[in-house]
Formats: structure tokens, C-alpha cells, sequence
């Protein structure tokens, strides 16, 4: 009996100093009283300085934003190291600059807003780049760490809102906790398939102690007991904030984790190609990741001599005429197809869910992410090889075990003497249509202008629906990593914040955006932040007046153009009032379209940004403006 309760009492002591010891860690005591004290009371440092540290050490050079009180120290902090503060007018330009930057510079792009509405703006841009597997920091400001979930201004859940979107979320409770949580974001968004990631600041994270203790002072504390309770768990609060806080930490980048194929995986791979007769490559942008530059895959491709569809990124891959660049006819090319390699290309709605894939051919899927891998395989296609692994990477090794083996040329040849006869077969068809309709004509030869004009290091912005999907079948990228579109998930909006990210990543290139009207009006007023931060580029504008992409289903299938219908607006003008350079294009100027382009070009190269305002349709003159 004794016994039993001596083990009985032994075991409430236990679980009373385990709870008091888990509750002390809580608190931070354990923290404070034996391994760090309290950094420096009059400290001037803040967190932001923290931040800024972290992202030099991993060359981040530019920090775009849209500036807000929570997130000052940041912005400060990194402007005296050296990294570019970029400020935009609408936080998902923000993020889709930082996105353009991560796909043409190879590091992590980031994006700094203010909290509550300055993220919810971001929400769009953030599932963008996720879908697109862009490598992108958020960095958001929050409600001091006491005030959450208390009715602060601009004080949501935020966390909720962005793990659906991000790679990795956290929340920053001390400042001795800024440099690790940073470090293991930027490796996590860079790891495996790239994403974004979120990391929220709460205010008193990343302002000096001095003002941060003034907001944590009680003017009048509750009388008695819960008097000095209240205010002891305030001054223990504030002390574990600051504890540890600015000693020396470790700032260089984490490894980052690559997944790659299998030696036995390569090998087989290299046995299905070497047995095909007519194997078709379609590239995809995961094939432009790090670490493997995107010239070394030219090379390689060049090498296997196998005929390429190039997508998403990967567009320019071989360059601008290539033989092995196929445009045209891809359907048919992988009906006859007798091996497919996927490499990085996904079998979602552009593929047809894979029933564009022929059953009778073997298939290499190569792709980082596993669920992107094997999508739809379960239905409409079966891979006989499928590695989650980096399609770049992959292509050299299976070029360098080929050494000497080349694709039969008959059949590149073949598919490419096929696009030559599709080519002109649609320009046989745009000639007809020209007759039945001039403006058609006009700007097609528009775009086969701006084509032929464009500076050989040209990056060209697809932002639109109806007009971009037609400047994109006659535009042609010079080279890699020279084109940039929203992605699978079809964004519009992305216009200029893309454009901004691209004329600082290559500010010797000239940066094209092509604009329909519709997804203009998502960022004409980022012509702002052109003028301001000297980033001077050229918008092609389609101006019909319409969302024409829908207008052109919705018409006919339910017959009425509800909610379809624009104006033919002067955005030529709206660009002036920015500081940029409009004008406007008709078809009155189709004699002078070749002067037209080379002035944009000239006032870019003098830094200014232009904007050409094409119309569409009947239109008049009248002192500047548009009529109809």
C-alpha cells in the first residue's frame, strides 16, 4: 500500500514538473534563464536588419513591394545593404516581378507586402507561381504576436490562407528566430519542384526593442494578484522577443535538394531511344531549373537529333530556326510517334489529358514532381519509364549515353517538311480571311513586323487571350529563357510585373510585352513604375474592344455578348500621363508601321517606356482620340 502510493505521488510530481517545465518553455523562460539573455535593451538594430542579412547572403538583388508600416525595417534594412527595393502599384505585380526573376535569373524571387489586404492581394500571383513551379519567397507583415486573433487592424489568419499555396508557411515569434526560418524557406523553395513559400513577420518582430517595449507598457494594470500577473507575462513576453537576438548566426544558403534519376533509369531510357525511329521529345519548362544551364541542353538536344516541341519556358530552347524545332502538326507527330519523352511537359488540358499520346508508343516521363508525373496515367496513358527527377539534368546524362547515336534525319525532316506545308496553309487562309476583313490582315502583318524588328536578345511578355494566342504563333523567342508567359494556370494580369522582373534581370534586352486590351487594364498603371525605376519597355497592344476570347463562343452558343463588350480607350494616352511614351496605331499607318516600331525602339533605348495602342476594328481620328 506504502508502495503504491509513494509511485503514485512520484508520478503527480512528475507530471507536475513536466507540465511546469513545458509551460516555462513556452514562456521562454528556459530560453532566457540558461542559455540567452536579453539582447542589448538600447539596441537600435531591429529584425528587418535580420532579413536583409539573410537574402544578401543568398544574392537576392531586387525586393519587390508596395510599402506598408509593417514591414518598413525590411525595406530600409535592405536598401543599405545593396538589394534593390523595386516599389510597384498593386501587390501581385509585386509577385509576379519576383516570379519573372526567379525563372530568368535562377535564384529565389521575392516579394514584400504589408499585412491583412496587402497579401489578400497577392493570393492570385502566389497560385501562379505555384502552378508555374517558380521559386518565390513572400515575406508578409502581421498584427504584433499579442494582438493576433484580438481585432488589429489588417489582423486576418493568414497562415491559413497561404498553406494551400505555399511549399512551406511560418510564422516568426521571436527575432532570434528570423535567420533560420529564412534559411529554410529559401532552400525549401528552391528544393525538389520549385514554389513559392511564405514567411509572416508580426510587427514586433521587426522593430528596435526601445519601440516595441513603449506598445508593450500597461498604463493601468488590474489591482492585486492579476495585477502583477498581467504585467509580469508582458515583461517576460517582451524579453523573450528579444532574447538571443542578435547573436552571430549563420546566414549562407541550406543545400538544396535535387531529386535525379537513377543510374539503372538512365540506362534503360537510353535503350528505348536507341531503338526508336521516330522518338519525339516535348520539353516543358522544368527543363530550363537549375543547376543545369539552359545552352548545355541546346547541346545535348542538338546531339540526340531528336525532333522537339518546345512549351512553356522551354520555348527558344533550340533557337530560331532550327531544324529540330518542330511547330506545327504535334498531334499527328505523336499519333506516328514511336517513343515520347516528357521531359517536364505535364499531361494536363495541353496534352489532352494524354490521349494525344499513342498507345503503341513507349513513353519516358521526367518530371520533380511525382503527382505532375503521373497525371492521368491512371486513365488515358501509361509511361514505360517514369522518373521523379530533373528533366535538364536527365536530358545530358541520356545525350552523353547516346554519345554517337543520332535519330534516323528522315524523320525530323519529315515532321518539318510537314509545318512548312501547315505554315502555309495558314497563311493561304489569313490571306482569304484578309479579303472579307482588312483589320485582320493589318494586324497580322503588325505582328510579323514587330517580329522581324525585335533586337535578337529580345524577351517577349505574352499577356492576353484572343490577340496574344495570335502573336504567338508568329512570334518566335531567339533563344532560351526569352520567353515568359503565365503558365498552366492561364493568368492574366501577369503583363507587367513580368516585363519589370525582365528589364532588371537583362536590362540590355529589349523586354516586349503583347497585350490584349482586356489584360491591360490589369497593370497600365505599373507604366508608373517603369518611369520611376528606369526600366523602360515596349507593350504591344490588340485593341478591339472586346474580350473577343470569350465573345467569340459566348455569341454564338447563347447569343449575346453580355459583359463582353470594352471601349476603344486611349491607352496610348494613359501611358503618356504615366511619364511613358504612347501611340496610337491604325490603319491608316500601315504604310509607316516599320518607323513606328524603330521610334519605340529608339525612345526604350533613351529610357522610355512605350506603349503602342493598335486598334481593331473601324475606327476614325479626331484630335488624338478614338471613335467608333
Amino acid at each position: 500500500m506504502e508502495m503504491e502510493i509513494a509511485i503514485a505521488l512520484g508520478c503527480s510530481v512528475g507530471f507536475t514538473f513536466g507540465g511546469l517545465v513545458f509551460v516555462a518553455y513556452k514562456l521562454g523562460l528556459l530560453y532566457q534563464l540558461f542559455l540567452h539573455k536579453v539582447s542589448h535593451f538600447c539596441s537600435p538594430r531591429h529584425g528587418g536588419e535580420s532579413v536583409a542579412e539573410v537574402l544578401r547572403a543568398h544574392e537576392v538583388k531586387f525586393v519587390f513591394t508596395l510599402v506598408g508600416g509593417h514591414i518598413s525595417p525590411i525595406l530600409v534594412a535592405c536598401e543599405k545593404l545593396g538589394i534593390r527595393i523595386v516599389d510597384t502599384r498593386h501587390e501581385a505585380t509585386a509577385v509576379f516581378a519576383a516570379d519573372a526573376v526567379a525563372r530568368l535569373s535562377g535564384t529565389v524571387g521575392v516579394a514584400a507586402v504589408t499585412a491583412g489586404p496587402g497579401l489578400t492581394n497577392t493570393v492570385t500571383a502566389v497560385k501562379n507561381a505555384q502552378m508555374a513551379e517558380s521559386p518565390l519567397l513572400l515575406i508578409g507583415g502581421a498584427a504584433a504576436t499579442l494582438l493576433q486573433g484580438r481585432g488589429a487592424l489588417q489582423d486576418i489568419d493568414q497562415m491559413s490562407l497561404f498553406k494551400p499555396l505555399c511549399k512551406f508557411c511560418a510564422s516568426v515569434r521571436s527575432v532570434r528566430e528570423i535567420v533560420p526560418t529564412m534559411r529554410k524557406a529559401l532552400a525549401i523553395a528552391q528544393s525538389g519542384t520549385p514554389g513559392p513559400v511564405f514567411i509572416e513577420f508580426p510587427i514586433d518582430t521587426l522593430y528596435p526593442f526601445h519601440l516595441v517595449s513603449k506598445e508593450f507598457g500597461v498604463k493601468n494594470p488590474p489591482k492585486g494578484l492579476m495585477g502583477k500577473v498581467v504585467t509580469w507575462y508582458l515583461h517576460n513576453h517582451l524579453k523573450n522577443l528579444f532574447a538571443g537576438a542578435w547573436e552571430t548566426r549563420d546566414v549562407s544558403p541550406l543545400p538544396v535538394h535535387i531529386p535525379q534519376a537513377t543510374d539503372d533509369q538512365v540506362q534503360k531510357c537510353i535503350e528505348l531511344v536507341s531503338r526508336a525511329k521516330k522518338p519525339v521529345i516535348l520539353l516543358g519548362s522544368q527543363a530550363t531549373l537549375p543547376p543545369t544551364p539552359t545552352d548545355d541542353i541546346r547541346v545535348a538536344l542538338e546531339s540526340l537529333g531528336i525532333p522537339c516541341f518546345l512549351g512553356g519556358m522551354s520555348r527558344g530552347m533550340l533557337g530560331r530556326n532550327s531544324p529540330l524545332h518542330i511547330r506545327q502538326n504535334r498531334k499527328y507527330a505523336l499519333m506516328d510517334a514511336d517513343l515520347v519523352l516528357l521531359a517536364g511537359t505535364v499531361c494536363d488540358f495541353r496534352l489532352s489529358y494524354g490521349r494525344v499520346l499513342n498507345r503503341r508508343s513507349k513513353i519516358i516521363a521526367v518530371n520533380r514532381d511525382k503527382t505532375q508525373l503521373l497525371k492521368n496515367s491512371d486513365m488515358f496513358w501509361k509511361p514505360n519509364v517514369a522518373i521523379q527527377g530533373d528533366a535538364g539534368s536527365f536530358l545530358l546524362r541520356l545525350s552523353k549515353g547516346l554519345m554517337g547515336h543520332k535519330c534516323p534525319e528522315d524523320w525530323p525532316q519529315r515532321l518539318k517538311a510537314g509545318e512548312v506545308t501547315k505554315e502555309k496553309a495558314n497563311r493561304y487562309t489569313i490571306y482569304l480571311a484578309s479579303w472579307a476583313e482588312s483589320q485582320l490582315f493589318f494586324l497580322l502583318h503588325l505582328v510579323h513586323q514587330t517580329q522581324t524588328l525585335m533586337a535578337d536578345d529580345s524577351i517577349i511578355v505574352a499577356d492576353g487571350g484572343d490577340f496574344v494566342g495570335s502573336a504567338a504563333y508568329i512570334m518566335r523567342p531567339r533563344g532560351p529563357l526569352r520567353w515568359l508567359d503565365p503558365g498552366a494556370f492561364g493568368t492574366l494580369g501577369v503583363g507587367g510585373g513580368f516585363a519589370l522582373g525582365a528589364k532588371l534581370c537583362r536590362p540590355e534586352s529589349e523586354v516586349w510585352i503583347i497585350y490584349g486590351d482586356g489584360s491591360l487594364g490589369y497593370s497600365v498603371a505599373e507604366f508608373d513604375t517603369f518611369t520611376r525605376h528606369k526600366t523602360p519597355v515596349i507593350a504591344l497592344v490588340g485593341n478591339d474592344a472586346c474580350w473577343s476570347q470569350i465573345s467569340r463562343e459566348q455569341v454564338p452558343i447563347l447569343g449575346s455578348n453580355v459583359a463582353c463588350g470594352l471601349a476603344f480607350t486611349d491607352y496610348h494616352i494613359v501611358a503618356d500621363g504615366y511619364g511613358g511614351k504612347g501611340t496610337l496605331i491604325g490603319r491608316e499607318d500601315e504604310d509607316k508601321l516599320d518607323d513606328i516600331i524603330k521610334e519605340a525602339q529608339k525612345e526604350t533605348r533613351e529610357g522610355r517606356a512605350t506603349l503602342l495602342n493598335v486598334l481593331i476594328g473601324k475606327t476614325n481620328f479626331r484630335e488624338g482620340s478614338i471613335s467608333v
